[in-house]
């Protein structure tokens, strides 16, 4: 018995929550005594050495159709995976790649999915996994029925990517036969442009939110952040406003961010927007509402105008 993580890649890199799934899989496999295993399609096998040290199998099934996801070849592969292994659960990426091969995987595997997880437990064979619903206001506690195995989607930024659990993987390599898939196949990439600068190599972000109040307030941040040597980034609310472009917004449907300092300038702190910086090495966060949601995850916090902290924190760096 195991609990086997879907290893997802894109354009020969290995995509981070890959890396978070093993965290959560290390939890649940040490919890159960079981084996932590990862199926790998159409990967480069320089992906092994990443892996070996966090897991205790890797099924490797490379193909010429693996390359590039394409449902149809995936369902195929994975199940010719499970008759090698025999997972007690499977775990998949809440990203655009899982979305679109869980609900296909379950329907052809006849597998209980729970989708969009934040966490999952694995108690007396049965598995309990918590959701967010309602905009993230409430969390979802779901305890499915006993069945032989079970299929979750894991929401990207949940975990801390894993880095050496101290595990030492073999290695079992699986055919798999070359077929001509009809229905849907891999075209191309299409990269989203990059308006100016990548946010995600940022080591210090200072981020603005509704509470900027209007477009003209926002050189006033922009010469803070230039001050010490950062980069401006936005909520969603900044970004749909035009206000900054969109390639600066952090967020599910902005930007996955984790610098060294993170500084969150009235911001409210939508679960939305958490999931895009909270795992940011320090949090500081500015805002006039002390029961903002930022506050439950910064490591620092103001209860202020944030124009009257700005000042402030400009003469600190002078001195």
């Amino acid at each position: 018995m195991s609990v086997l993580v879907l290893a997802e890649h894109r354009k020969g890199e290995l995509r981070e929550i890959t890396l978070e799934m093993l965290s959560l899989g290390d939890r649940i496999a040490k919890q159960n005594s079981l084996q932590l295993c990862v199926l790998l399609l159409g990967a480069d096998k320089d992906f092994v050495d990443i892996l070996k040290p966090l897991c205790d199998r890797i099924i490797l099934i490379n193909s010429d159709e693996l390359k590039n996801y394409s449902p149809e070849p995936y369902v195929k592969a994975i199940k010719s995976a499970l008759t090698a292994i025999n997972p007690s659960l499977i775990l998949t990426a809440h990203s655009a790649l899982g979305m679109d091969l869980a609900p296909a995987l379950s329907e052809e595997l006849s597998l209980p999915l729970v989708t969009d997880c934040v966490d999952v437990k694995l108690e007396n064979k049965k598995i309990i996994t918590l959701r967010q619903i309602y905009g993230g206001k409430i969390f979802s506690e779901l305890t499915l029925k006993s069945f032989n195995t079970y299929l979750v989607s894991i929401r990207p930024g949940s975990f801390e990517p894993a880095q050496d659990l101290g595990r030492s993987a073999t290695i079992t390599e699986i055919p798999f036969e070359t077929e001509v898939f009809e229905k849907r196949r891999f075209l191309e990439y299409i990269e989203e442009k990059i308006e100016d600068i990548d946010i995600t190599t940022a080591d210090i972000l200072v981020s603005i939110g509704r509470g900027i109040g209007k477009p003209e307030n926002i050189p006033i941040v922009q010469e803070f952040t230039d001050e010490i040597g950062a980069v401006l980034s936005c909520s969603r609310p900044v970004a749909d406003k035009g206000w900054l472009p969109k390639s600066r917004q952090v967020g599910t449907s902005g930007k996955i961010v984790r610098p060294k300092i993170y500084i969150a300038l009235g911001i409210s702190g939508a679960f939305q927007h958490q999931i895009g910086m909270k795992n940011s090495k320090t949090i500081i966060a500015v805002n006039k509402d002390p029961k903002a949601p930022i506050f439950n995850i910064a490591h620092y916090g103001v209860v202020a105008d944030m124009f009257q902290v700005i000042p402030l924190l400009k003469e600190k760096l002078k001195k």
